[in-house]
């Protein structure tokens, strides 16, 4: 059980604030939606909450089982996805399940064989290179990756982004069976079916400097 306790949060880059003054609470068990427009900073909230970046401004509380824990350490907690997450496209797929799990458990009960089979890939892609995937393909993987893999911290950056509409079902199945359960997940995205399961919401546009 992980929640985030956002005080008076501010991110600048230069002189430009992307946000500023953000108080908010994220609950354990709960999934929330961060909306706003194209360079609002959905992403660099995200960021910053995964502790890829340093706030400029505020703090970043963490308590995980009732326990305080060290920004430093959250991505040991954390499942992360976004745009900018590569996959190593020199291996093949089941090489980058093996490989990801040496970092990254999956799921009590799930296998490598059951990641494959619940990704919808077809079979001809299981020990395929991934440079030779669709970019359907690669976001269909590394949407297995966390959505399949054990941490209490879901981050999710435009999950359904290059995916088609058969794909965006398939990912919001995905997520209702294995992603929200036992976990906090935030999702930032534009998208409506994106963010159709998420409970609570947090508009960015809120929080711009004066």
């Amino acid at each position: 059980m992980l929640s985030i306790d956002l005080q008076n949060l501010g991110k600048r880059y230069r002189y430009e604030w992307i946000f500023k003054g953000l108080n908010y609470t994220f609950e354990a068990n709960t999934a929330y939606a961060i909306r706003g427009h194209n360079g609002a900073g959905k992403s660099t909230l995200l960021q910053c909450l995964s502790g890829f970046l340093s706030p400029s401004a505020g703090q970043l509380v963490y308590t995980y089982n009732g326990q305080p824990l060290d920004r430093e350490n959250v991505f040991q907690y954390c499942n992360y996805l976004g745009p900018y997450v590569q996959l190593i496209e020199e291996l093949s797929l089941m090489e980058a399940v093996d490989f990801h799990r040496q970092f990254k458990p999956l799921l009590p009960g799930i296998s490598p064989k059951d990641l494959f089979e619940l990704s919808g890939l077809p079979k001809s892609a299981k020990n395929k290179p991934i440079q030779f995937f669709s970019s359907g393909m690669k976001q269909r993987l590394k949407l297995s990756l966390a959505l399949l893999s054990e941490s209490p911290l879901l981050l999710l950056d435009e999950p359904s982004i290059t995916l088609d509409r058969k794909a965006v079902a398939w990912f919001q199945d995905l997520l209702e069976r294995y992603g929200l359960p036992n976990r906090l997940c935030i999702i930032a995205s534009n998208v409506e079916e994106d963010l159709l399961l998420c409970q609570k919401q947090l508009q960015i546009e809120d929080f711009k400097a004066s």
